[in-house]
């Protein structure tokens, strides 16, 4: 007889637990199958009953304890003399795989805990009482099939791209240091405002190499149909990344990343700034410097600037005319934050057209310059304001993830576990 609470507790359809032991590894849990007739999986004849083969699998932890599933599996053996098959021993694939070391809820529970819980495979492999070969090695064919599933490529809409840098070591040893890593920025409604739209950015792929040849290839190898559907591509402003868009995305709007935009006005405005404080003081900026003292709120948007911080600013631009440079450059940059940061994109994009004609003919240089790099990329600069925002911030918060978990699992030597890890955190795995 069974114990129909303990079944119920272990929770393993078609298996009944015959005894509960502890030990000092844990919990052992000793279950098997009820005695039912079974025919042979070749010629369907009726096995004969052949003994038993106990197997053990690793478990879901319970109770702050490791637990170790000891499966007495019942052997049979086909009375059809014409059959090839002689002995057989009972399955049940939804319990665990064929040879396998962990038992397929072990498997799926381990898959959550690194997807959602941020955990490491050393720390499942703790928790559940076994080795990181063992838990990676169960796991691992999950994931490649997730991985080969090519639905998870459907429905993209809007695509981000960027690169980071996976690891420090010699290029001979574990290959280029840069990734590319292609990113699902499309927008779905969300569930409790349907008339808002939300992003829940999902990592596609990574691939090696930073370049537009390595991007192109990728676009190339989606298909046609994956490239058709692609109406928006965000990137950083990267000519490399840009020409592979043009070549395979032509008909999606190409946008460059807002943040990286700001960012080269931002850089430009550090550069006069420099150049101003070297040509008055004949040296680099030093402690008590106008425009050294000022150098960091320079950067913050006009609306979270405090009072304090406002006549700081206004106090050094007066300190010496010779800050006017300074001073018309800053106005400048802000005009340029001015269109992204506009409520309507109407008038923002009427601000965007407005730095696109101006700054290239500024008499300041560094503006001057980025005035051409502006008009350069108008095309793609002005799409910001034809594509509802698009943002390329979805691409950076997956990169922020992948940085986390390469810390937590204290780097990586195999680019393909690399890959298939960042793959399930980035949610191209498991949504």
């Amino acid at each position: 007889m069974y114990c129909d609470n303990c079944d119920l507790l272990v929770g393993l359809d078609g298996l009944h637990v015959t005894s509960v032991e502890r030990d000092d590894a844990g919990l052992v849990v000793v279950v098997e199958s009820a005695s039912t007739p079974m025919g042979c999986p070749e010629c369907g004849v009726v096995a004969h009953a052949h003994g038993r083969v106990t197997v053990e699998l690793v478990d879901l932890p319970c109770f702050e304890q490791p637990v170790r599933l000891r499966w007495v599996k019942r052997r049979w053996s086909c009375p059809e003399p014409a059959c090839a098959t002689v002995t057989f021993v009972e399955q049940h694939e939804t319990i665990a795989r064929p040879r396998g070391l962990l038992t397929v809820r072990a498997c799926w529970w381990a898959i959550e805990q690194i997807r959602r819980e941020h955990a490491s495979v050393a720390g499942v492999a703790r928790q559940l009482g076994c080795s990181w070969k063992t838990v990676w090695r169960s796991i691992r064919p999950l994931l490649e099939a997730l991985d080969a599933d090519p639905a998870r490529f459907d429905g993209v809409a809007t695509l981000g791209v960027d690169e980071h840098v996976w690891h420090h070591v010699s290029p001979r040893r574990r290959g280029p240091k840069e990734l590319t890593g292609m990113v699902d920025l499309t927008g779905h409604p969300d569930p409790k405002k349907p008339d808002k739209v939300v992003v829940r950015a999902r990592l596609l792929d990574l691939v090696p190499g930073r370049s537009g040849t390595v991007y192109k290839a990728w676009l190339i190898e989606r298909g046609e149909a994956f490239r058709a559907a692609v109406q928006v591509a965000t990137l950083d402003p990267f000519h490399g990344y840009k020409n592979a868009i043009d070549d395979q995305l032509d008909e999606a709007a190409s946008v460059p990343d807002a943040f990286h935009v700001v960012k080269l006005g931002g850089q430009a405005l550090d550069e006069i700034r420099r150049r101003a404080q070297q040509a008055i003081h004949g040296h680099r900026g030093r402690k008590g410097d106008p425009l050294y003292g000022i150098r960091n709120i320079l950067r913050l948007g006009l609306e979270h600037l405090s009072e304090k911080q406002r006549a700081r600013i206004d106090a050094a631009f007066d300190a010496d005319e010779r800050h006017d440079e300074v001073h018309i450059a800053w106005q400048a940059i802000h005009q340029l934050r001015a269109a992204y940061t506009a409520k309507d994109l109407a008038a923002g994009k009427k601000i965007a057209l407005k730095v696109i004609e101006t700054f290239p003919s500024c008499p300041i240089p560094e503006i001057a310059r980025l005035g051409r790099t502006l008009r350069k990329w108008s095309a793609e600069f002005l799409a910001y304001f034809d594509t509802a925002r698009s943002s390329n911030g979805g691409t950076e918060a997956i990169n922020g993830l992948i940085e986390l978990h390469r810390r937590i699992a204290r780097g990586f030597r195999n680019r393909d576990n690399y890959r298939l890890r960042m793959l399930l955190i980035g949610g191209g795995l498991i949504p």
